[in-house]
């Protein structure tokens, strides 16, 4: 198993564990997480976006989600992220794109919830660990009601 992959699954571990400090730190300090609103966005400062956090509003998102001050996730969702397909689309200057497909099941006040897509990754070295510089996830559902989408991607 490659190193990307097991960097992936990592990252899909501390999310299930709830571990959300521990996701945090995987992201490099000028980090992008962003879930666009329509599968063919490719500027998230002119597209409509899910969420658009920067790793200062990343911060406090998950600050958020662990203070207990996120009532949509009063009672706490339990999740699976699976992560496959993962390919290495481009490594340069350091920098390495990936795609991979996500499926995350969210039980959550005894109903289940699946939110499915692509992820697309740009990741980095930084002192020799990999470090996410820009994480796009892309639902397949993104046209249609997502209703609350409250947990982490």
């Amino acid at each position: 198993m490659s190193e990307i992959e097991q960097f992936l699954y990592a990252e899909a571990a501390l999310l299930d564990a709830r571990d959300f400090p521990g996701w945090r730190k995987l992201f490099a300090d000028d980090a992008v997480y962003w879930i666009p609103a329509n599968a063919d966005d490719t500027d998230p400062d002119r597209d409509v976006s899910i969420v658009y956090d920067d790793v200062a509003f990343l911060a406090e998102r998950v600050w958020r989600l662990d203070s207990g001050l996120a009532y949509a996730q009063e009672p706490r969702s339990r999740t699976v992220h699976l992560v496959s397909n993962v390919q290495v689309l481009r490594e340069s200057h350091g920098e390495i794109d990936v795609a991979a497909a996500f499926l995350v099941v969210e039980f959550h006040r005894d109903v289940l919830h699946h939110h499915a897509g692509r992820y697309r990754y740009r990741l980095r070295r930084d002192g020799g660990e990999l470090r996410i510089a820009r994480k796009k996830a892309v639902l397949v559902n993104n046209g249609g009601h997502l209703g609350n989408l409250s947990v982490l991607l």
